[in-house]
């Protein structure tokens, strides 16, 4: 698959849409390898990562959980529950994506947020040629997970990449808008 391929067949992939069957470490590794290869001004590399399978993930569902039940919105609490521990079981592998911010303040923080998602899109591309299905979750109850996942003052969670296996050769490029209705060419 070429390049242009996968950034066409590139879609968000959900977890009740994975197929059976494991993610090698291998490829876990090769994901995480290219998403180091993102730019970043200054070569800052904000980016980090912490991964969970097996066992690993229901601790973290529960602390998704807990995390969501915090901000006090109760209403359909246990839909809610149900939804964050099945994403979480139905996906072989979640990746939690973080954000170093440089502690001088060198650049602004917009362009680490902005590498940090340029290196997603590399594992998401990276996932696609390796017929892995993922989509990258930002659920409003990161920014108080913090102390579950040791942060320091200066960094911060982006969200979950949920992977799970998914055949993408049979996926057809979705319809965009005509990218010359959204050009203006001085020459």
């Amino acid at each position: 698959m070429t390049v242009s391929e996968s950034i066409k067949k590139r879609r968000a992939v959900y977890p009740s849409q994975y197929k059976e069957g494991n993610i090698s470490e291998k490829d876990i590794r090769e994901i995480l390898q290219n998403a180091n290869f993102a730019p970043s001004h200054r070569l800052t590399q904000p980016w980090f990562f912490k991964v969970y399978q097996n066992e690993s993930k229901v601790e973290l569902a529960k602390s998704m959980v807990n995390h969501y039940k915090l901000l006090g919105n109760l209403k359909n609490v246990s839909i809610k529950e149900k939804k964050i521990t099945e994403k979480c079981f139905q996906s072989n592998c979640i990746i939690a994506i973080f954000m170093n911010r440089d502690l001088a303040e060198s650049i602004p923080e917009w362009e680490e947020v902005a590498s940090t998602a340029m290196a997603v899109q590399n594992m998401w591309l990276t996932c696609v040629e390796k017929n892995i299905g993922c989509y990258w979750s930002t659920p409003n109850y990161i920014q108080n997970m913090g102390e579950y996942f040791k942060l320091k003052q200066n960094q911060k969670c982006l969200g979950f990449f949920y992977m799970g296996k998914f055949n993408h050769v049979e996926k057809t490029a979705t319809e965009r808008n005509d990218i010359f209705d959204k050009t203006e060419w001085f020459k």
